[in-house]
């Protein structure tokens, strides 16, 4: 997996947030094998002119929270090591936006298709709770691979996902209220996608069935339906 990307969209070397920069650093110090730093996204190119009229080579972005501890935060690729990442990349290659299921290994040489998984927050939170000024700091990040992936569809994974697509897009989020399985259309100020809701797909939620397997197929069966 290549770690390049365009420094608007993913900066390996950010310290803007001392918290997080700093909480990182103990955890390189416990974990020496983890990756440990800001987890850049992973999947299908970002827009080409290469296309016809330089269209986008993606066509869902997905958005989490940030980076678990045990999972993209040790392996360097976004829901990859943990609970969560079973049932999202499981329901990517089901709807045709994996080559393959994938596993705990980033090397294992999984490609999305067309999609694109990020984060609100690149590093990992004490306790998994970025802070809001947190967020904001990072928002940029997400609104460079917005106007470059150009994607037609966006999924956000919970709350704080939902909020942040908003943001990174200039939008108020009292005018598009979060749902499970709501659809928002954004279209001006330069972006014009679809934005889709789901629970997160963490393993307190799955557990929980707050989100089940079927709840969560069915807002991808409505990404399917807007994408064509």
């Amino acid at each position: 997996m290549s770690l390049v990307s365009p420094p608007a969209i993913y900066d390996a070397a950010c310290r803007a947030c001392p918290r997080l920069a700093d909480f990182l650093g103990d955890v390189r110090r416990d974990h020496p094998d983890y990756f440990a730093l800001p987890v850049p996204p992973f999947g299908s190119a970002l827009a080409s002119p290469a296309g016809p009229q330089g269209s986008s080579q993606t066509d869902l972005l997905i958005v989490g929270l940030a980076p678990g501890m045990h999972g993209a935060n040790r392996t360097g690729r976004p829901f990859t090591g943990d609970y969560a990442g079973i049932l999202l990349y499981q329901t990517l290659h089901r709807f045709g936006f994996a080559d393959r299921v994938g596993t705990a290994d980033p090397q294992d040489g999984l490609q999305l298709l067309r999609a694109r998984l990020t984060n609100a927050v690149k590093c990992l939170p004490p306790q998994n709770k970025p802070l809001p000024a947190e967020m904001r700091q990072c928002n940029h990040f997400l609104a460079a691979e917005l106007a470059h992936a150009k994607p037609r569809a966006v999924l956000a994974l919970g709350t704080v996902a939902h909020q942040a697509v908003l943001m990174a897009a200039g939008r108020k989020s009292s005018a598009y209220r979060f749902a499970h399985g709501a659809a928002h259309v954004i279209a001006e100020k330069g972006f014009d996608f679809s934005l889709f809701d789901s629970y997160h797909c963490s393993r307190y939620n799955t557990n929980t069935r707050r989100l089940t397997s079927e709840m969560f197929e069915a807002v991808f069966q409505s990404i399917r339906a807007h994408l064509g």
